[in-house]
């Protein structure tokens, strides 16, 4: 693939989407907190692939070498106490879009736990990985990105659906932490 993404976060979700992208035939770099300018600068398609906490730090670092690109949204809107960290009026990624206004921010990756993240698979079954974004051209983008590592990719409409994508990945977290039921889990939208 042509397309140049820049991950930023080199922790398990960064590693993952890396090793799904590598696997898919796209050229990936990673960022770790010095160099995330120089990997936003030379990226088509940005990951943010860090804690929600992170957000503005990282949102300062890229300053306008976001501007025209897509932005994946990776993240889950918790607060450190792992509770959500937003409701039903806004999300994660809408509040990242308005920090980030000329770019084209799309949510996607946060339902799946990070060791599915560089195949789409469990036990043999595909995933579902949904994406939501406001420019349909970034989104579809995306669902060709989620499609080429291995996941079923659902078209999630526009970036007010990361309210819900955000509260089933905080349900995810739950069912596999809070509830015992572990990572070995995951989504499956059956139509």
């Amino acid at each position: 693939m042509s397309v140049k993404i820049g991950i930023i976060g080199s922790g398990n979700v960064g590693s993952a989407i890396s090793r799904g992208l590598s696997k898919a035939g796209y050229e990936s770099r990673m960022s770790n907190e010095e160099n995330v300018n120089e990997v936003v600068s030379g990226a088509e398609i940005i990951v943010l692939a860090v804690p929600f906490g992170a957000i503005d730090d990282v949102v300062k670092k890229m300053g306008d070498k976001a501007n025209g690109k897509i932005v994946i949204d990776a993240t889950n809107a918790l607060t450190s106490e792992m509770k959500l960290a937003l409701g039903f009026t806004t999300s994660g990624a809408e509040e990242l879009q308005k920090k980030l206004t000329k770019a084209k921010v799309v949510k996607a990756f946060n339902t799946v736990f990070a060791q599915h993240m560089d195949s789409g698979k469990l036990n043999g079954q595909t995933l579902t990985a949904f994406a939501a974004s406001d420019d349909e051209v970034a989104r579809n983008k995306v669902l060709e990105l989620l499609r080429a590592i291995g996941f079923d990719a659902v078209n999630a409409g526009g970036l007010e659906n990361a309210r819900h994508l955000e509260s089933l990945g905080f349900l995810n977290i739950q069912l596999g932490y809070v509830l015992g039921n572990g990572t070995s889990t995951g989504f499956k939208y059956v139509r």
